[in-house]
């Protein structure tokens, strides 16, 4: 027997009870819907403290004393400058960059043919570069690679790859040149990235039609047998995805819901019949549920 097939024979028999009816339950559902959050792109390798972080930001640390990336977001820069030097970068390697680790894409192989949608409060594109349907998500939180207005003066987004490459290819000594300050088209303020920080955030147009995509997905469903699969999910926005799976799980028997994460797994005691918790590395299970179906995980 080859090494590779050893590994596989190895991968298949450390398979646990609950990862067996996972295995099933997504090859039985009539539809699945995804709900992600950030220990997904976690387990793809977006760490945003450590070693990434020293690697990419060891400059700003040493300048304005923070450790970790979601600290440099939120740090009050006395310019405009400052503050597009850090997004740049940071916008650079966790949207324009590939995950390290190709675990969106051994999701997408995983699911296959089946019915799905996706609820996800990333907003790192993974799902899209990894060639999941753009129709069949909702990015509820934004996306990295939009700017909208800071006032906002109007509900409309932009693209942003030119200009954030432009800004993290030209800064010098954690500031970008003044000309590359983003100023709204529309009444000249600064522009801001497209996140769901504050009540000023930007719903636009495809925001507005992704949530009714998604809307009517659930209810073409109602009553029918659907996994709910929530990865990655903590308690930080816990209405957004966790609080409404336990209720429509709750609601439809025939339905269960499934949560997989290194971290918080949890379910209300009503539902413990159909449900199926997970604490481990997303991306490993991805991979032994691949292995058990003869699928090849996918590598890039």
């Amino acid at each position: 027997m080859s090494l590779q097939s050893e590994t596989k024979q190895s991968i298949k028999k450390s398979l646990t009870a609950s990862e067996i009816r996972l295995k099933q339950e997504i090859d039985a559902a009539d539809a699945i819907v995804i709900g992600a959050g950030a220990g997904l792109s976690a387990s793809a390798g977006f760490a945003y403290s450590g070693e990434r972080f020293e690697k990419y930001f060891a400059d700003f640390s040493k300048a304005y004393g923070f450790h970790d990336m979601y600290s440099g977001g939120f740090y009050p820069y006395e310019t405009l400058e400052e503050y597009w030097a850090y997004w740049s970068r940071y916008v650079v390697l966790n949207r324009y960059q590939d995950a390290p680790k190709p675990v969106y894409e051994d999701l997408l192989k995983l699911i296959g043919d089946t019915n799905y949608f996706i609820i996800t409060t990333n907003v790192d594109h993974c799902f899209q570069k990894a060639g999941f349907d753009k129709k069949r998500l909702f990015c509820t939180q934004g996306d990295y690679g939009l700017f909208q207005c800071a006032t906002p003066c109007h509900h409309k987004t932009y693209d942003n790859e030119i200009v954030i490459k432009r800004m993290a290819s030209e800064q010098r000594k954690q500031r970008i040149p003044s000309g590359l300050i983003p100023r709204c088209p529309v009444c000249g303020k600064p522009m801001t990235m497209n996140l769901r920080i504050d009540s000023r955030f930007v719903e636009d147009e495809e925001w507005h039609s992704a949530v009714k995509r998604y809307d009517d997905f659930i209810r073409q469903c109602e009553n029918r047998h659907i996994l709910f699969w929530e990865l990655g999910v903590g308690y930080n926005t816990p209405g957004i995805i966790k609080y409404p799976f336990w209720q429509m799980a709750f609601h439809n028997s025939k339905s269960v819901y499934a949560c997989l994460n290194s971290g918080e797994i949890d379910c209300p005691s009503g539902l413990k019949q159909q449900s199926i918790c997970i604490r481990e590395d997303i991306g490993t299970v991805l991979m032994r549920l691949l292995c058990q179906k003869g699928k090849e995980p996918f590598r890039k």
